[in-house]
């Protein structure tokens, strides 16, 4: 299930992946992340140095901005006061953040983190120029302080890449390659 915060956690949940295909003796090559997941596979990087390519789609560089959106006005007040919000997503899945999830959201560093990625690791950052989630911002941020950095903006695309999902797939395929 999804998790609000929690960044960290899933990066060493994701290690635990490639160990385990380590040790099937599979060369685990690429990860790729969209969204939180993109934020997910740049700390990743950051802290092991196993895996010489990564994928950022859509990732949010400063993991402060877009709380009050998504959680409403007042957030920090109605979660202490509550211990948790409830948010209700219209054609997805509903989630539920804690006052633990969101501080550890807030204590999530990506400046600093991507500062500790291996220059040998090239990343790539996809983003649309029309995502009203995470703005183009974030990825022109994250080709600011990258090193061995490649990023393309697909030109209307959205969060989901909705009408872009062709040109998406070929771009990332064609910097795995």
């Amino acid at each position: 299930s999804f998790q609000y915060g929690y960044y960290w956690r899933e990066a060493d949940d994701l290690h635990a992946a490639t160990q385990h295909f380590h040790g099937l003796n599979r060369l685990v090559t690429a990860i790729v992340g969209h969204s939180k997941g993109a934020g997910v596979v740049l700390l990743y990087a950051s802290k092991y140095n196993d895996v010489k390519t990564v994928v950022n789609i859509s990732g949010r560089y400063d993991l402060k901005a877009g709380i009050e959106e998504r959680l409403g006005k007042n957030y920090m007040e109605r979660i202490k006061e509550d211990g948790f919000i409830d948010v209700k997503r219209p054609g997805s899945s509903d989630y539920r953040v804690t006052l633990e999830s969101l501080l550890d959201r807030l204590d999530t560093n990506m400046h600093g983190a991507c500062l500790q990625i291996d220059t040998e690791c090239r990343v790539l950052t996809v983003h649309g120029s029309s995502d009203t989630v995470i703005s183009v911002e974030d990825a022109f941020q994250f080709a600011q302080i990258l090193t061995n950095h490649t990023l393309h903006i697909i030109e209307g695309a959205d969060h989901s890449y909705t009408n872009h999902q062709n040109e998406l797939a070929s771009v990332v395929v064609n910097f795995i390659k």
